[in-house]
């Protein structure tokens, strides 16, 4: 056991946030860094305090909450006890990229830690991040390219959390991978989703450096099954490959057709955010979609429509609201319909929700209201309440909310289906997604699907989760077997 009395002895604790007025001057990370001072305000000797919180359960819940499986009361002792060797061992494990999750997972392996009973869950995340974060500095995380080859290749096309998973998997099996994204840098929804302030481009690259040593190869700026010039066939991709996985995500967003949609002005939240990303790396003075001086409107209150508010934020907006359907979530989880271990389903603030904006609860969208020259300046909103399951208006509740710029944050509903799917011909499920068998195979033979593509919209860590065990399923199909591990299977669903 890490240390019997920690969880008595040491409270939860978090590094804290750069000042909200400080870090809206820039996209930089809004933790404090090493670089900024965490030094000093949130050492080593603090992650290792919290890390001694850790019970070491006899069962531990942790594990059931994570698709990964990750090993942590064990790399929460070697975090404790200052192994960071040993720690990113365990972490790397379970784990390709454990850079990413401790970023950007919501961790719903702190929803179930035990001591989430008094809502005071171990620091799992933080802890995570502090254990790779060692191991890039102290230059423990070095390239593990494979002892033999198999002659065998593979083509991912996606080059997102999943995609990158698989690859770096059949990579290390001895298989020559080739990653195909159509953007013109690596990284997919890490690169152009993800803000800067959120995840610096700098964790994603330093990956993709050990990566491409292990020999990886990455070809941007080709769209597979696309018609332009310089793309690539589905019958050449098919022809120099022996497997294909396809991990391109579930790119089409959810709209919204309410009367005067087609008005200039609104966007969906992927039309915009990578500007914003392109912005911050100093490639663009004035993004084409700009929130500065505007009164903007966030339709969608998830972790896509706060991307979009804190880059608004950052671009000088006017105003920002933020609207949900949704009535407000409890502050404290509700043990009937939301028991622990389940994940937690309560009202949380980011760090875009600390610099501003409003959120609004329980309304809708009735129409978008034309400023007289075909752009919109405001949405006729009205109240709801739930009804026997169903949504109903609160008659005499309508009234405006003036916007300049709106972005439709409302998730997505599956994979795009024109060029590459409709070029492989394969099925298409009910939800949207690439049918899939237990194997992580679709219906043509040899073409597997990993990722968001066909779970359908989740999140980065089962993302990871099943590129690992498609990687275990491509490799059994080429070789007849596998030690790669298979963390998921296609129909695995989180705790609830």
């Amino acid at each position: 056991m890490a240390d019997s009395t920690g969880f008595l002895k040491y409270d939860r604790a978090l590094p804290p946030r750069r000042p909200v007025d400080i870090r809206l001057l820039d996209w930089k990370d809004v933790y404090l860094t090493r670089e900024t001072g965490e030094d000093a305000v949130f050492p080593v000797t603090a992650i290792r305090q919290q890390a001694a919180r850790c019970m070491d359960c006899g069962i531990p819940f942790c594990h059931h909450g994570c698709p990964l499986g990750n090993l942590i009361p064990e790399w929460n002792d070697l975090a404790r006890r200052d192994d960071w060797t040993e720690a990113v061992e365990r972490l790397h494990a379970t784990n390709n990229f454990p850079e990413f999750t401790g970023k950007l997972c919501p961790a719903p392996c702190e929803g179930s830690c035990v001591l989430n009973l008094q809502e005071s869950p171990v620091t799992i995340k933080q802890i995570e991040w502090e254990i790779i974060d060692q191991a890039f500095q102290r230059d423990l995380v070095t390239p593990v390219p494979p002892q033999e080859h198999t002659g065998k290749k593979v083509a991912v096309v996606g080059s997102g959390p999943a995609g990158l998973a698989a690859a770096q998997q059949l990579t290390r099996a001895g298989h020559d991978v080739t990653v195909y994204e159509r953007a013109d840098r690596v990284g997919g929804l890490l690169r152009y989703g993800i803000p800067e302030f959120k995840m610096e481009k700098a964790v994603l690259d330093r990956r993709l450096d050990q990566m491409r040593a292990e020999g990886t190869r990455f070809v941007t700026g080709v769209e597979v099954g696309g018609g332009a010039e310089g793309d690539l066939s589905v019958e050449q991709l098919r022809a120099d490959n022996d497997a294909v996985v396809l991990s391109g995500g579930a790119t089409v967003g959810r709209d919204l057709p309410a009367p005067g949609r087609e008005l200039a002005g609104i966007h969906l939240a992927m039309e915009y955010l990578p500007f914003g990303n392109r912005q911050a790396l100093g490639e663009l003075d004035d993004p084409p979609i700009n929130a500065r001086g505007k009164h903007v409107v966030i339709i969608g209150g998830g972790d896509t429509g706060a991307d979009c508010l804190g880059t608004a934020h950052r671009q000088g907006a006017a105003s920002v609201t933020q609207l949900e359907i949704m009535p407000a979530p409890p502050d404290q989880r509700d043990p009937l319909s939301n028991p622990w271990p389940t994940y937690p389903m309560i009202m949380r603030v980011s760090s875009a929700h600390e610099e501003g904006g409003e959120r609004l609860y329980s309304v809708n969208t009735e129409r978008f209201i034309d400023d007289g020259n075909g752009t919109v300046r405001a949405l006729l909103l009205h109240e709801v309440e739930r009804v026997d399951g169903r949504f109903q208006k609160i008659e005499g509740s309508e009234r405006e909310l003036p916007a300049d710029l709106v972005f439709l944050a409302m998730g997505f509903t599956g994979a795009q289906r024109e060029g590459l799917l409709e070029g492989l011909g394969v099925e298409i499920d009910g939800r949207g997604n690439v049918a899939r068998d237990g194997e992580f195979m679709s219906t043509v033979p040899g073409v597997f699907v990993a990722g968001d593509m066909g779970r359908g919209q989740s999140l980065i860590v089962w993302a990871i989760a099943e590129g690992r065990a498609a990687a275990g399923a491509v490799d059994t199909w080429l070789t007849g077997a596998s030690l790669l591990p298979r963390p998921v299977t296609p129909t695995a669903v989180a705790l609830r």
